[in-house]
Protein backbone atom coordinates (compact mmCIF):
# COMPACT_ATOMS: atom_id res chain seq x y z
CA UNK A 1 0.00 0.00 0.00
CA UNK A 2 2.86 2.41 0.75
CA UNK A 3 4.43 1.57 -2.62
CA UNK A 4 1.38 2.92 -4.50
CA UNK A 5 1.58 6.37 -2.94
CA UNK A 6 5.35 6.62 -3.24
CA UNK A 7 5.21 5.80 -6.96
CA UNK A 8 2.90 8.80 -7.57
CA UNK A 9 5.01 11.19 -5.50
CA UNK A 10 7.31 12.23 -8.41
CA UNK A 11 4.26 13.04 -10.59
CA UNK A 12 2.73 15.12 -7.83
CA UNK A 13 6.02 16.96 -7.32
CA UNK A 14 6.36 17.61 -11.08
CA UNK A 15 2.82 19.00 -11.22
CA UNK A 16 3.54 21.30 -8.27
CA UNK A 17 6.70 22.62 -9.95
CA UNK A 18 4.89 23.20 -13.25
CA UNK A 19 2.04 24.96 -11.46
CA UNK A 20 4.21 27.32 -9.42
CA UNK A 21 6.67 28.16 -12.19
CA UNK A 22 4.40 28.26 -15.25
CA UNK A 23 0.67 28.28 -14.58
CA UNK A 24 0.43 30.61 -11.57
CA UNK A 25 2.60 33.42 -13.06
CA UNK A 26 0.64 33.26 -16.34
CA UNK A 27 -2.66 33.57 -14.46
CA UNK A 28 -1.28 36.53 -12.49
CA UNK A 29 -0.09 38.24 -15.70
CA UNK A 30 -3.48 37.71 -17.40
CA UNK A 31 -5.31 39.15 -14.39
CA UNK A 32 -3.02 42.20 -14.41
CA UNK A 33 -3.57 42.77 -18.17
CA UNK A 34 -7.35 42.47 -17.77
CA UNK A 35 -7.31 45.04 -14.95
CA UNK A 36 -5.14 47.39 -17.03
CA UNK A 37 -7.51 47.16 -20.02
CA UNK A 38 -10.54 47.88 -17.86
CA UNK A 39 -8.90 50.98 -16.30
CA UNK A 40 -8.13 52.72 -19.60
CA UNK A 41 -9.73 56.15 -19.95
CA UNK A 42 -9.99 58.94 -22.51
CA UNK A 43 -6.88 61.06 -22.81
CA UNK A 44 -4.44 58.30 -21.79
CA UNK A 45 -1.30 58.23 -23.91
CA UNK A 46 -0.69 54.58 -24.79
CA UNK A 47 1.52 52.25 -26.80
CA UNK A 48 -0.01 49.28 -28.62
CA UNK A 49 1.61 45.85 -28.69
CA UNK A 50 2.62 46.57 -32.29
CA UNK A 51 4.50 49.70 -31.15
CA UNK A 52 2.07 52.39 -32.29
CA UNK A 53 1.90 55.47 -30.03
CA UNK A 54 -1.28 57.47 -29.58
CA UNK A 55 -3.91 58.98 -27.34
CA UNK A 56 -7.23 57.33 -26.49
CA UNK A 57 -10.10 59.44 -27.82
CA UNK A 58 -13.02 57.00 -27.45
CA UNK A 59 -13.80 53.81 -25.51
CA UNK A 60 -16.50 51.34 -26.52
CA UNK A 61 -17.64 48.90 -23.82
CA UNK A 62 -19.94 46.93 -26.15
CA UNK A 63 -17.19 45.40 -28.27
CA UNK A 64 -14.29 46.06 -25.85
CA UNK A 65 -12.50 48.39 -28.25
CA UNK A 66 -11.01 51.86 -28.23
CA UNK A 67 -10.16 54.52 -30.78
CA UNK A 68 -6.61 55.83 -30.68
CA UNK A 69 -5.57 59.08 -32.31
CA UNK A 70 -2.14 58.85 -33.90
CA UNK A 71 -0.22 61.17 -36.20
CA UNK A 72 -1.67 59.19 -39.12
CA UNK A 73 -5.26 59.64 -37.92
CA UNK A 74 -7.73 57.75 -35.77
CA UNK A 75 -7.49 53.96 -35.59
CA UNK A 76 -9.76 51.50 -33.81
CA UNK A 77 -8.04 48.85 -31.65
CA UNK A 78 -9.19 46.09 -29.36
CA UNK A 79 -8.37 46.96 -25.74
CA UNK A 80 -6.23 43.83 -25.44
CA UNK A 81 -3.91 45.29 -28.12
CA UNK A 82 -2.83 48.09 -25.75
CA UNK A 83 0.54 47.28 -24.23
CA UNK A 84 1.10 50.07 -21.71
CA UNK A 85 0.10 53.55 -20.73
CA UNK A 86 2.90 55.90 -21.71
CA UNK A 87 2.43 58.56 -19.02
CA UNK A 88 2.65 55.95 -16.23
CA UNK A 89 5.87 54.54 -17.69
CA UNK A 90 7.36 58.02 -18.11
CA UNK A 91 6.54 58.90 -14.49
CA UNK A 92 8.08 55.63 -13.26
CA UNK A 93 11.25 56.23 -15.33
CA UNK A 94 11.54 59.79 -14.02
CA UNK A 95 11.18 58.61 -10.43
CA UNK A 96 13.97 56.04 -10.81
CA UNK A 97 16.39 58.50 -12.46
CA UNK A 98 15.98 61.14 -9.75
CA UNK A 99 16.94 58.78 -6.92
Amino acid sequence: MGEGISSFLPFIAMFAVVYFFMIAPQMKRAKKEKKFASELKRGDRVITKSGMHGKIVDLNDKDNSCVIETMAGKIKFDRTAISMELSTKLNADAATTTK
